[in-house]
């Protein structure tokens, strides 16, 4: 095993690379997956369904990962710095190729405009990734923050719901509501609500840490206004006119 992360790690950029070639791939393998019609007579509708189907795929993956990286070596949770395993340092690898793929599907597809949300959190994301790949440092810090990928199951299933005009009182809606809410706190605001505190706790004695909490504060930022708006659209909604221009991240 030691000798596999060793060659891993030696080739960190290609092994990079080639994720994001995996990802690339399984977008243009989920092209031939039917869709609903509503989604196909749309070409915005139907890249954002595409986009978001590989965003599923890489949740379910990298959720349970992250989850499973941290049940077999627990200790990584209270020392962020400097211990990992070899799994939790592929899954990092991984996850890393996703969101460049990501951000390179959202520029080139030309919504990136109407995306920039996804972008910001995309380019934090990959700096501090790719500092954890490359310096192999803070790799069990991304694993803890990949927790955020048990909720991102249901979050992009909630969007693909909406993209294919599933009413928000159906049964399939309703419970995807209520455990999407339920997984954003226990597993989207509670990892960074930690990583925050970490960084904080720790500041004194962590590399480059400044960098580190004024990304994790933009984060905090982030998905306090997300959560926000999701209550109000899911549970405290009234109807809105349909707005004239896409936005990637509707609510």
């Amino acid at each position: 095993m030691d000798s596999w992360l060793n060659h891993v790690q030696k080739h960190a950029a290609l092994s990079v690379l080639c994720c994001s070639v995996a990802f690339r791939i399984l977008h243009r393998l989920l092209q031939t997956v039917p869709r609903p019609s509503i989604v196909t007579a749309d070409p915005w509708r139907s890249w954002k369904w595409k986009n978001l189907s590989v965003s599923l795929v890489h949740s379910l993956l990298t959720g349970t990962w992250a989850v499973a990286c941290i049940i077999q070596h627990p200790v990584m949770v209270h020392e962020l710095r400097s211990t990992y395993t070899p799994p939790s340092y592929l899954l990092v690898i991984l996850s890393s190729g996703y969101f460049i793929q990501d951000a390179g599907d959202i520029i080139f597809s030309g919504y990136a405009k109407a995306s920039w949300e996804f972008l910001l959190h995309h380019v934090l994301v990959i700096w501090c990734f790719l500092y954890a790949v490359f310096t192999h440092l803070y790799v069990a810090g991304a694993v803890v923050a990949l927790f955020v990928e048990v909720n991102s199951v249901f979050l992009h299933a909630r969007l693909l719901l909406k993209l294919a005009k599933v009413a928000p009182n159906s049964l399939l809606y309703s419970i995807n509501k209520l455990v999407n809410v339920l997984t954003y706190v226990v597993f989207r605001l509670g990892a960074q609500c930690y990583l925050t505190w970490y960084i904080v706790y720790h500041y004194s004695s962590l590399d480059h840490a400044f960098y580190f909490l004024v990304t994790m504060s933009l984060m905090d930022i982030m998905i306090l206004i997300y959560f926000y708006r999701l209550l109000c659209t899911d549970f405290f909604s009234k109807r809105r006119p349909d707005r004239s221009s896409y936005k990637f991240a509707d609510d």
